[in-house]
């Protein structure tokens, strides 16, 4: 049968960016108690548009992607001085891997490794790609669509340079008309295995957003479907997985489409413990949200017995966020960190969803604060998560608008790169 696409869309960007093509933007600025910062606004070409989010490494340079702009228009990968000072490392062109969609992960070398969501050898079903320091790109590896997957998500790196990682479609889920999607691995050698081949049943389908890794080689994720099958007429709602070291996968959650939430999107974190936490983008508050009413998501915890624990649900009202499409960051103090698509301000409208998004923080007793709340211009749109540093400061990227001078283009506004101090 064909499955459909999950409600928000393939890519985070097809999201984001079909919302920006039903409205006008209208914006107000707002005052924050926390210190904020736009450490850098895109203008498109040749500097990047749409950024993807950040990395940070042991001196405070930023690295990331921006999934348009570049000199080609097909993305670029960028470096961010503390300072603000922006350099473009590589700009991606169509049919050779372009359209970044995700993250980047940066050996203890220095070089840089990510994936594109169309481009490559085989049709634009994207690659996997290095950077060294220099900005010289290597494509590790084409996909070829269908049984070898398709659309990568973002790669996870083990101490032997193997890397790990997702493809939402492709594989030999039969009852797809694409594929269910896999987990895969690629060595240092290039040679990519399928690890699992997801079947849109109980085990789950369309894994999103990647995999973590833990110290014994058991990788966790995410499904946007499957899973509790008699929920979401037919389709599930969901699931968080493991992945053994000799792939055999269990379903450590099914989601019930209530109050536990629908559709978790995002990647996951785990604490010294082994708890397990993340954010559904959907469910929660029955009735929330305009798009059908299904609820503007949860922030979530599953313990090592793989019971769950809703610890925030979004009410999408009174500046509260709405749709967690990023996953959270934990603090030594057990505090998650994280952003909202929408939701936030009621003067920044995009679409038929309200606002431009949020960053919030969550304390262990459930409590939210909201620690900025975006206006568009010129602080940006639409966040796409946050790391933290040793200090407790926040970095993040906002994928649309910030600077007035941005032209508009198909894909979105430009986006900014942000730095917040709760």
């Amino acid at each position: 049968m064909t499955i459909p696409r999950p409600h928000w869309g393939w890519t985070s960007r097809i999201f984001l960016f079909a919302l920006i093509f039903l409205t006008e933007f209208v914006a107000a600025h707002s005052t924050h108690a926390q210190t904020f910062m736009v450490l850098y606004s895109f203008l498109g070409s040749p500097d990047g548009g749409g950024p993807n989010g950040v990395i940070r490494d042991g001196d405070g340079t930023l690295y990331g992607t921006t999934f348009w702009g570049g000199v080609s228009n097909g993305g670029a990968a960028f470096k961010l001085t503390p300072s603000g000072k922006e350099k473009v490392l590589y700009s991606f062109r169509a049919g050779y891997g372009n359209g970044p969609g995700s993250t980047l992960v940066r050996d203890t070398k220095g070089n840089l490794y990510g994936t594109t969501q169309g481009g490559g050898a085989y049709g634009p079903y994207g690659v996997i790609f290095k950077l060294d320091q220099r900005g010289n790109e290597t494509v590790l590896y084409s996909f070829k669509g269908h049984s070898d997957g398709q659309y990568p998500s973002g790669v996870t790196l083990d101490d032997g340079g193997n890397l790990y990682g997702t493809t939402p479609w492709g594989g030999n889920g039969t009852d797809c008309a694409d594929g269910c999607g896999t987990v895969f691995k690629l060595d240092k050698s290039g040679r990519k295995t399928v690890l699992y081949n997801f079947t849109f049943g109980t085990d789950g389908g369309a894994p999103y957003s990647g995999v973590i890794r833990d110290r014994v080689g058991n990788l966790y994720g995410t499904t946007s479907w499957g899973g509790d099958l008699s929920c979401n007429n037919g389709y599930g709602c969901g699931t968080v997985f493991m992945l053994d070291t000799i792939g055999k996968e269990s379903v450590l959650y099914s989601f019930t489409g209530g109050t536990d939430g629908i559709q978790p999107y995002a990647g996951l974190v785990r604490d010294g413990g082994g708890n397990i936490y993340g954010t559904t983008e959907q469910g929660g508050v029955p009735g929330c949200g305009k798009e059908g009413g299904a609820g503007c998501g949860t922030v979530f915890k599953l313990d090592t017995s793989g019971n769950e624990t809703v610890l925030y649900r979004f009410t999408g009202t009174g500046g509260d966020g709405a749709y967690p499409h990023a996953g959270v960051v934990l603090d030594p103090q057990g505090n998650l960190y994280g952003t909202t698509i929408t939701g936030g301000s009621t003067n920044c409208t995009y679409g038929i969803e309200p606002g431009c998004g949020t960053v919030f923080m969550l304390d262990t007793t459930g409590k939210e604060t909201i620690l900025h709340t975006f206006a568009g211009n010129p602080d940006g749109a639409f966040p796409t998560g946050v790391i933290r540093d040793a200090a407790g400061d926040l970095y993040g990227a906002a994928a649309a608008d910030g600077s007035p001078t941005c032209p508009r283009r198909f894909f979105g506004e430009c986006g900014t790169v942000f730095k917040l101090t709760p």
